[in-house]
């Protein structure tokens, strides 16, 4: 998990994103992390912004051709102003329009480290090289490019990094090539790009994408998305052994919102911490996306109607009870 954001930062509010986060550009934010910046006091949310309402596209040419967009708060949360879209992401040589997705942004030493995952060219299918580079940054705004990481592996999307109880790092991420599965790597040194060496699987079964690993009442846990809701699983250390939680048959999230009278689940997640309770119970904010005029799992099969690829950010409360991960109010 990250950490707390230091006193220069507004606590993040466990009401933060009630009224859910819109991109003022294409209404398609998906993806979300947040961190909290230092330097102005600002919480800042990263996002893959979809063209959702661009005219004119087929197939899923509206999730390809993206950029990375950002928003801040100065209230904990409570409210966000849009900032545009990041500059300088695009490796050199990258076919043109690039496609950005899903960053995860981590802060390491003296400096913060942006784990993008860059696909060449604009796509009607699900088809292309992706892979998974590392960038750096000061303050946030200006990022200088680090390299790609080596995962042996065509198609990989979905970066999360975290370090863990063996005092090393580990990148998750979705291999789209090995049945959509999550896959780690390991290193001691997460700033280095070359650095990774590549562990294997990570959580089996079911296909899904968007890992988050975070520390939460003494356990290590992992979310994934599983387009019906999220996948709990727990370790002891987060270096591997993950069980999925039985409570729920393991989900969260299935149904924070309802679409033609039909469950709409949440999707993609960043987990931050937040301070305690009054009873001094651990809590964190799980902040997550949804498509709230549609109720689907496969995005291929999205009805016609273009406001079904509408998409925003919400966010609920996580807490442990009795060994389980929860959500409070999702």
């Amino acid at each position: 998990m990250r950490e707390p954001a230091a006193s220069s930062v507004s606590p993040l509010s466990a009401d933060a994103f009630r009224t859910p986060y819109r991109d003022p550009i294409w209404d398609g934010p998906t993806d979300p992390v947040l961190v909290p910046d230092h330097l102005t006091g600002d919480w800042v949310l990263f996002y893959t912004q979809r063209r959702a309402t661009e005219a004119g596209l087929t197939g899923v040419e509206w999730v390809h051709g993206t950029a990375i967009g950002v928003a801040r708060s100065s209230d904990g949360g409570l409210t966000w102003a849009y900032q545009g879209t990041l500059d300088g992401l695009v490796p050199p040589g990258t076919e043109l329009p690039a496609t950005l997705w899903a960053p995860d942004v981590v802060r390491i030493g003296d400096q913060w480290i942006m784990y993008l995952t860059v696909l060449g060219g604009v796509r009607t299918g699900w088809t292309g090289t992706a892979s998974i580079v590392q960038l750096a940054s000061r303050d946030l705004v200006t990022w200088e490019h680090l390299g790609p990481i080596d995962l042996d592996s065509p198609r990989v999307i979905d970066a999360a990094v975290a370090p863990c109880g063996d005092d090393r790092h580990r990148l998750w991420y979705k291999d789209e090539a090995r049945r959509s599965n999550t896959y780690s790597a390991v290193t001691s040194t997460p700033a280095d790009p070359t650095s990774w060496v590549l562990e294997g699987l990570a959580i089996p079964g079911r296909p899904h994408e968007g890992p988050k690993v975070f520390n939460l009442g003494g356990q290590f846990w992992m979310i994934v998305d599983e387009w019906r809701g999220q996948a709990v699983y727990r370790s002891e250390d987060a270096s591997g052994g993950w069980t999925r939680q039985e409570n729920l048959d393991g989900l969260i999230l299935t149904a924070p919102e309802t679409a033609d009278g039909g469950p709409v689940a949440g999707r993609h997640a960043d987990v931050v911490p937040l301070d305690a309770a009054a009873d001094g119970k651990e809590r964190a904010l799980i902040i997550y996306f949804t498509h709230p005029h549609w109720n689907g799992e496969d995005i291929d099969a999205m009805a016609a109607d273009p406001k079904t690829h509408l998409s925003h950010v919400r966010a609920a409360v996580l807490e442990v009870h009795n060994g389980d991960l929860v959500c409070l109010d999702a």
